[in-house]
């Protein structure tokens, strides 16, 4: 599986890059290690709904794995905890 460290900020400027690291794995298994983030905003949370959407229907999977308090903190916040919470090997909800 394909490792992809999130940036600790992920605003606006983070969204296009965090697109192009995506693209980049599109197809193959990858897993997200969101340690290090201190701030999600809402266009790399869009993102973020749109790749595990599109592994969805790739039948690949698409996880989360380590997260920090901040970035649960602000899936919470945009009511998105239940996009990413029940994940499954094909990157679906459960």
């Amino acid at each position: 599986m394909d490792a992809l460290l999130l940036d600790p900020v992920l605003d606006m400027r983070a969204a296009a890059p965090l697109k192009a690291a995506l693209a980049e794995r599109r197809g193959k298994p990858v897993e997200l290690d969101a340690s290090k983030v201190q701030r999600l905003g809402g266009l790399c949370l869009q993102v973020l709904i749109a790749a595990r959407r599109a592994w969805h229907e790739e039948e690949q999977p698409l996880v989360i794995g380590h997260r920090s308090e901040a970035f649960t903190t602000a899936l919470r916040l945009f009511g998105a905890t239940e996009q990413f919470e029940y994940m499954n090997s094909n990157g679906g909800i459960q």
